[in-house]
């Protein structure tokens, strides 16, 4: 069977795919506004199913001996109290290595999400992805239960989780101290905003994620990496004034829009997915952290 790619669908339906994954949309609103579209046998519901997630082929195996990955919980008093994440690691590992946080998309620590972490790992760095959904019962194994879920937690305590997370990181006995952090659409975010309130933070890489208010941008110290679609027009809307206040600090950066693709591009889990892209865009995040974590 021939993998969909994201131009099979109509550009419209893409737009209110993008709505309905961040919640502007609920699935009715969906079904109904995307059945215009349908063509030859096509239905809305197909459509939807076409396009959310499939975690059938990962890219290295939970088991594979080359890592070893675990389920760890840490206290997190600012936070949510306790935090629970995926700790991967080299298998073979010499002496310290640097550690990089992984922080998903607006539906926790789905399978996808993990895989990113042991592809990490296999870097050689420590990777740890926690799941913002641990509070609520963790990752529901359902991306539109998770999706729900997600708009129910406490901004304030999931950030302060995440901003736990990385001083865990950096105090790891077999860590470097060298501490980077790679997000995902909502982890992105999450990417742009850590650098604000991290001083230790060596490292950060947004892929498609909502940039960081210009009034918190004399606050990073950070080398920042982002990665945007030249699609996505929800996320680039808000780059100019971004770069404008990056440009007038003089904090150091590198953005980079790929052409022709849609947010989520880096995603093999779903049609979005482009894999030139996405091998570009994953081939530069490591080569950036090597600079700047070793």
């Amino acid at each position: 069977m021939t993998r969909m790619t994201a131009k099979d669908f109509d550009p419209e339906v893409l737009k209110l795919f993008d709505q309905y994954v961040h919640g502007q949309l609920d699935r009715r609103g969906f079904l109904s506004q995307a059945g215009r579209y349908a063509v030859g046998g096509a239905t809305a519901a197909g459509m939807l199913a076409a396009l959310s997630p499939s975690f059938a082929a990962q890219v290295v195996a939970p088991t594979d001996p080359r890592i070893k990955a675990s389920y760890v919980e840490y206290p997190s008093p600012q936070g949510y109290g306790t935090l629970r994440g995926y700790l991967v690691q080299p298998a073979n590992a010499k002496g310290k290595l640097p550690a990089v946080l992984v922080v998903h998309e607006n539906r926790g620590l789905n399978p996808h999400i993990e895989d990113i972490a042991r592809r990490v790992a296999l870097d050689n760095y420590i990777a740890f992805a926690p799941d913002a959904l641990f509070p609520l019962g963790g990752y529901p194994g359902d991306e539109d239960k998770a999706r729900e879920l997600f708009g129910k937690l406490d901004q304030a305590k999931t950030r302060a989780d995440v901003v736990e997370a990385a001083a865990i990181l950096k105090a790891l006995p077999n860590s470097t101290g060298k501490v980077g952090v790679v997000g995902f659409c909502y982890g992105g975010g999450i990417a742009n905003y850590l650098p604000t309130v991290v001083k230790h933070l060596a490292a950060s890489v947004a892929f498609y994620g909502a940039q960081t208010p210009a009034a918190e941008v004399p606050k990073i110290k950070t080398p920042l990496l982002i990665h945007d679609a030249e699609k996505d027009e929800r996320i680039l809307a808000g780059w100019p004034a971004y770069e404008a206040a990056l440009k007038a600090n003089k904090v150091e950066y590198q953005h980079y829009v790929y052409p022709g693709v849609e947010h989520g591009f880096n995603n093999d889990t779903t049609p979005r997915y482009d894999e030139a892209a996405a091998k570009l865009a994953w081939q530069r995040t490591m080569d950036f952290f090597k600079k700047h974590l070793g």
